[in-house]
């Protein structure tokens, strides 16, 4: 017979139905855990604070989950009329898609975003979710807390609850504090940076373990003074794949699902497409360039600009069902990387559902990247550096001609990266992070 399950506290600032993939990894991280002997009880906040909806993330909460929900002012509706933005269009990056008029306005918003709003936009969540978990922790017993960051708010109050009640904690660091790319873009000022660095050791010294979404990015931790670091890849379902087939279509499709920003304007891409469409190359009839999720004004203006408008097909924001099935039907998935000073350890979400989905990726990014590794390793595509127009051509010859053939590095197997081995390892980081707190000395045995 099954023994009862311990009880996990999950901080996370989204939870379904919030859309996007910025709620997948919490979310499948807490399904698998269930299967290993943990009880997960979500705070999180409410749904009226969320961008964009995807109701079919519920069929993925398990079942029977306590999900507590506590609302708190967030400014994001007060900056999209104080900018002139639409208020029914999701707001997902003002870095990567600036407003198309009055930009300025970005810059002071960005302004006050990095130097008021601390650790992030959702700070004003942090009072109210420590005093919900706090009361609830006066009437229920938990055995450990995992958050789920960014938003770093989360690690925040898991903190501040973990050091109250002397719980172990697991910070996840899906993407890093001080060190992630648009750090720099905030104009923190030294005040500011101070806290933001200050509570970045805070939760360092705190956390039993850390876990972060690739390679380069735990050692870059390590290297500030994280300890027990520990690399969790964001992974994919591969529940989210029954049923699923590859399909061929009778012309060429380019896919891109998710934000496409200034950050990550694929230009050789564009270059490579807009030579080859002009010198006529055999096999580009009927050519589908389509981006699903938000794109910056900016990319559109510069690829209808190359003379590509005709083959753009902008489908704006899209359910992950329907995103699967777009990559069902593209003959190459595209994957364009944020340019920034630490990008080689940028592994995005999408990689792993666009690895095993058996098409072939184009990845714009360093050569010597985490990405570049794991498609190199996987042999299911090919990185390209943003100035290799040339090296981005010949791939794209291959394509359209039929005669893309992608070596494998060696024998990994995609398969090994999914959120099931995730949630296993996660479940079994929280149990040595109980262990280690109980045998730690000082404490009570």
């Amino acid at each position: 017979m099954e023994g009862k399950k311990k009880k996990v506290i999950v901080v996370t600032y989204y939870w379904p139905p919030a859309g996007g993939i910025g709620v997948l990894r919490c979310l499948k991280l807490a399904k698998y855990l269930t299967q290993h002997g943990w009880e997960p009880v979500i705070f999180t906040s409410s749904e009226e604070a969320y961008q964009f909806l995807d109701p079919k993330n519920n069929d993925e909460v398990p079942e029977g989950t306590e999900v507590i929900r506590i609302g708190a002012f967030s400014p994001l509706e007060a900056f999209k009329a104080f900018s002139g933005r639409n208020k029914e269009v999701p707001l997902m990056d003002i870095m990567a898609t600036p407003a198309q008029k009055n930009r300025w306005l970005d810059h002071v918003g960005l302004w006050i975003r990095g130097n008021f709003f601390i650790p992030d936009a959702r700070s004003f969540w942090m009072r109210p979710a420590v005093r919900r978990i706090r009361e609830w922790l006066k009437h229920n017993h938990a055995d450990a807390i995992f958050s789920d960051g960014p938003p770093h708010t989360n690690t925040v109050v898991a903190n501040r609850i973990a050091e109250e009640f002397d719980l172990p904690w697991v910070a996840d660091f899906q993407d890093p504090w001080t060190q992630v790319d648009y750090y720099a873009h905030m104009k923190i000022g030294r005040r500011a940076d101070r806290i933001h660095r200050r509570m970045e050791q805070d939760a360092f010294r705190r956390a039993d373990a850390i876990t972060i979404a690739s390679p380069t990015w735990a050692g870059d931790l390590e290297a500030i003074g994280a300890r027990n670091v520990e690399v969790l890849y964001y992974g994919y379902d591969e529940a989210d794949f029954e049923g699923y087939r590859a399909q061929s279509v009778d012309r060429p499709i380019l896919f891109h699902g998710g934000l496409l920003g200034n950050d990550r304007y694929p230009a050789p891409l564009v270059e490579a497409l807009k030579r080859l469409k002009e010198a006529g190359v055999a096999g580009m009839e009927g050519l589908d360039i389509r981006l699903a999720g938000g794109v910056s004004p900016d990319v559109v203006s510069n690829i209808k600009a190359a003379g590509l408008e005709e083959e753009l097909t902008l489908m704006g924001m899209v359910s992950r069902a329907d995103v699967l099935g777009e990559i069902s039907m593209a003959g190459l998935l595209l994957l364009p990387i944020n340019i920034a000073p630490n990008c080689k350890g940028r592994v995005p979400g999408k990689l792993f559902e666009l690895m095993r989905s058996g098409k072939p990726i184009l990845a714009l990014g360093p050569v010597d990247g985490d990405v570049a590794r794991l498609l190199r390793e996987t042999g299911t595509g090919e990185t390209f550096e943003y100035d290799d127009v040339t090296g981005v051509q010949s791939f794209l010859l291959r394509y359209f001609s039929g005669s893309l053939d992608l070596p494998r590095q060696s024998m990994m197997d995609v398969r090994a990266l999914s959120n099931e081995r995730g949630g296993a390892r996660l479940a079994a980081l929280l149990e040595e992070a109980m262990q280690a707190r109980s045998s730690a000395p000082g404490r009570e045995r």
